[in-house]
């Protein structure tokens, strides 16, 4: 394993990777470092096609060391599709859509979950815990399952229902809050606090692995594009991990010496019903101030207070990149034309990128001619109601 450390991006402290940690005693997330020059001489791009097409295949920069705790449902290597006739209709002609959808429980959670899980398993951890907004409880559940892992998920009563029942059905610890995530995260704090050490805390940035998982999404974006990185990535930005990890995947491909100096421009995309990131990019803040009275369509990205804040805003500013709110009538919008145009149904916050994919170009800030990837988190099916089908008529 070449899993040498973990550091904290505020403080600059520190930590132990072979026992486990939650966030670091200033409070911020840590992140998972690697011996990069010793993984440019383990393995070169040309390695990877001629192993799995999942994301373990970039073993050398993930966390787990003894693959007998690798708990997989073969998550990863999701397609990277050409979006043609919407991309024309809306100026972007070489527009991409990397669908998460079809990834083990519906979403890119699962990533997080395959990485986050392993890894606690690796470290002896026997039940996890964590609030959630419905997918991540879905896939922590289902991969806790998966490694003989007790979970107990706590999430909102508006989450989506699917997701609900895929918590149930992994044999999971399920509780309700009538609330947010933010509320959900308390309970799980006291649920935790309450435990005298029998329960992980597998919250949102609460724990260093979830990301190193998420970042497989910056891999395979550039291994799909032949080792070369879009003009511009548009991601739906609740938590943030994705972005993050993205973020750091592009880093760490460029410190390897797998591409160049040019890095892609991050795009954040929240709902203007809950944008604290959108507003603290704005206003030039280093962290964002808790949203108040958060609610969009688009449950995924209803984060009013993220952990992550300091570490989406730098991502955002070190690549040029910018911060996007969509209106749901926009969104929503976009996701039946878009399914009418291309035959794919997005997930509402994918569908938010969308939105934010248009403005841009008709402002000017995506140029012609930019490669856009824009990522589709979770399949659409897991959010019936986003279409309307009241207006179909019956046959007598």
């Amino acid at each position: 394993m070449y899993l040498t450390h973990l550091d904290c991006p505020r403080c600059g402290r520190e930590h132990a990777s072979d026992q486990l940690q939650n966030l670091c005693e200033c409070g911020s997330p840590l992140l998972a470092r690697y011996d990069l020059p010793a993984v440019a001489k383990a393995v070169t791009p040309e390695r990877f096609p001629l192993r799995p097409a999942d994301l373990w295949r970039y073993r050398e920069l993930l966390p787990v060391g003894d693959p007998r705790h690798v708990t997989t449902l073969g998550e990863g290597w999701t397609p990277l599709l050409r979006a043609p006739a919407y991309g024309a209709e809306i100026g972007i002609t070489d527009l991409m859509i990397k669908d998460e959808g079809l990834i083990p429980t519906g979403s890119f959670k699962a990533r997080g979950a395959a990485v986050g899980v392993s890894r606690a398993r690796e470290l002896g951890v026997e039940r996890i815990a964590m609030p959630t907004n419905g997918n991540a409880g879905s896939a922590w559940a289902t991969y806790a399952a998966r490694a003989g892992m007790g979970a107990t998920i706590v999430m909102p009563l508006e989450a989506p229902g699917i997701c609900r029942r895929e918590c149930v059905a992994a044999g999971a610890d399920l509780r309700l809050v009538d609330g947010l995530i933010s509320d959900a995260g308390r309970r799980v704090a006291e649920l935790i606090a309450e435990s005298n050490g029998t329960i992980f805390d597998a919250g949102t940035l609460r724990e260093p692995y979830r990301l190193e998982g998420k970042k497989t999404m910056g891999y395979e974006i550039v291994e799909q594009l032949g080792w070369q990185v879009p003009d511009v990535i548009i991601y739906p930005t609740g938590g943030g991990v994705g972005l993050i990890g993205i973020h750091k995947a592009m880093h760490e491909l460029r410190e390897l010496g797998w591409v160049g100096d040019k890095l892609p421009r991050l795009v954040a995309v929240q709902s203007t019903g809950c944008a604290p990131i959108v507003r603290a990019f704005a206003a030039g803040a280093d962290r964002a101030e808790p949203w108040e009275d958060a609610h969009t369509v688009a449950f995924g990205i209803t984060v009013p207070a993220p952990l992550g804040d300091e570490l989406i805003l730098a991502a955002l500013r070190e690549s040029s990149g910018t911060a996007v709110a969509v209106d749901d009538a926009d969104l929503l919008a976009d996701l039946r034309e878009f399914a009418g145009r291309e035959g794919l149904l997005l997930c509402p916050e994918g569908a938010a990128c969308l939105t934010a994919a248009r403005q841009l170009r008709a402002g000017g800030w995506i140029r012609a001619g930019e490669r856009v990837v824009v990522l589709n988190t979770g399949a659409g099916l897991k959010y019936p109601d986003t279409v309307d089908v009241s207006g179909v008529p019956v046959l007598a």
